[in-house]
């Protein structure tokens, strides 16, 4: 069999790889990329991406049915057509695909379709889907692939009725009843989105609030807008089993109450993830793991030379962002540059309703490090949120007591995923408060609120009361 040697071999083309591929292409490294299923990773073609488009499908028709409060009469029912909202997602995601594949071909990245393994140092062994296989060497190769839904006992994701989130989001029909397992922020995420586009939804958390880890203020909000919306959420709550029914199915679940069933037609589970490391012939190599996560330095090295990883493949947070920033880094490194991974931030966002985002420290976590500032804004204080009709949430400023640089932002609020970018900035510029305070936000903005907040922390707010 023959060998085709390159500088440089990428395992997934997701959000990691690809952009990695592409800046190796950029620097004259002789690259090939190798992807399993999809171009573009899970986060495009089956996750991120659809998912965002459905949610903003679900936002848009509560806003059509919402519009009477802005003296807007909207004649007749307004429906949901499911099958079309699919064709509508699959467009954007086959497009943003497509344009993986065009990038890399216009970065001079070869292709390969098919399942990779490690089978040697610097020697990896493709099988395409027909079952051929072809083996490439090169000088350095780069895992980069992704993460899975983790399944609990019984509850099986090739079992019809029991969905992960990829099966969740290529429903032809909305659902009667959701039933979701899991109350961080991918269920909620996937639960408020149904509920919006008509489905009755369920929610069953282990811990004693949905959205564990978050800070304990984002929560009362998103959980308050939960109840408002009609989602019904079982705190302390454990899944013990379920069984088809005539209607769907029947879960039971263990409360501090005693056992209780609830009847739906389908249940979402949706309790993390885990990184994609079986199978790749990392064992046979000696790859040093640090739990479940490959373990790698500032470089993105393994312990093997010429081995590197990035993205969900070495740990927390799982989030494409950062997998592609890594990636964009770990191509300079192999490119030969003096370069490493030193981002002081990975900026987190929630596409709940109210949406979060944050940069930097939470407040609990900031004040166990040591005295803190703390400004708050709602955004019921802010013209903008008011003429949108969207006025739940708040924005958190936190500024170390002393020297006033910034800690984190913590937004929950309409459009937090779009202003937490500025919060991001500040932090990786070691901002002070007043760096934000006296920039000149243009009104009527909601960016105005973030403004306010930093002055709040100093008790130069103008808009709303100093404490």
């Amino acid at each position: 069999m023959s060998t085709t040697h390159y500088q440089a071999i990428v395992i997934g083309a997701g959000p990691g790889g690809y952009p990695c591929a592409i800046r190796l292409g950029q620097l004259g490294i002789k690259t090939l990329v190798i992807e399993k299923q999809y171009w573009g990773g899970v986060c495009l073609n089956v996750g991120c991406i659809p998912s965002k488009a459905l949610i903003t499908a679900g936002k848009r028709l509560h806003e059509i049915q919402s519009a009477e409060a802005m003296g807007l009469h909207v004649g007749g029912e307004v429906t949901v057509d499911m099958k079309a909202m699919q064709a509508w997602k699959t467009s954007i995601t086959d497009k943003l695909s497509g344009g993986v594949q065009t990038l890399l071909k216009g970065n001079k990245v070869d292709m390969v379709g098919g399942t990779a393994e490690l089978t040697g140092k610097g020697q990896v062994t493709v099988t395409d889907p027909d079952g051929g296989t072809q083996i490439y060497t090169a000088d350095h190769i780069v895992l980069a692939t992704g993460s899975s839904p983790i399944e609990i006992p019984g509850f099986r994701f090739a079992d019809g009725p029991i969905l992960d989130s990829t099966k969740a989001l290529d429903l032809s029909e909305v659902p009667e009843h959701l039933i979701v397992i899991g109350g961080g922020y991918i269920g909620l995420e996937m639960g408020s989105m149904y509920r919006k586009l008509g489905a009755e939804v369920t929610v069953i958390e282990m811990q004693d609030q949905v959205l564990p880890g978050f800070d304990p203020d984002v929560v009362k909000v998103v959980a308050r807008k939960l109840k408002k919306s009609g989602v019904t959420v079982h705190l302390k709550a454990k899944a013990l089993g379920w069984e088809a029914t005539d209607q769907g199915v029947a879960l039971d679940i263990e409360t501090a109450k005693g056992k209780d069933r609830i009847e739906g037609d389908k249940i979402l589970v949706t309790v993390g993830r885990r990184p994609n490391s079986k199978g790749l012939g990392l064992e046979a190599l000696d790859v040093a793991f640090d739990g479940p996560f490959v373990k790698v330095d500032k470089q993105f090295k393994t312990n093997v030379p010429g081995l590197y990883a990035i993205g969900d493949l070495i740990g927390n947070p799982m989030l494409a962002h950062k997998a592609t920033h890594e990636g964009e880094v770990l191509a300079e490194v192999i490119a030969g540059h003096n370069v490493q991974y030193d981002a002081r931030t990975v900026p987190a966002v929630v596409f709940t309703d109210p949406e979060i985002a944050s940069a930097g420290l939470d407040e609990p976590t900031a004040k166990a490090q040591g005295e803190i500032k703390v400004g708050k804004v709602p955004y019921a204080a802010v013209g903008r949120a008011l003429t949108t009709g969207e006025t739940d949430g708040f924005y958190k400023v936190i500024l170390d007591a002393k020297t006033h640089r910034v800690l984190g932002i913590t937004i929950v609020g309409s459009h937090a995923s779009d202003l937490i970018s500025e919060a991001a900035l500040a932090i990786e510029l070691d901002a002070e408060a007043l760096d934000i305070g006296l920039t000149i936000h243009p009104h009527p903005t909601l960016g105005e609120g973030l403004m306010e907040a930093a002055k709040a922390a100093l008790g130069e707010a103008i808009h709303v009361l100093n404490r």
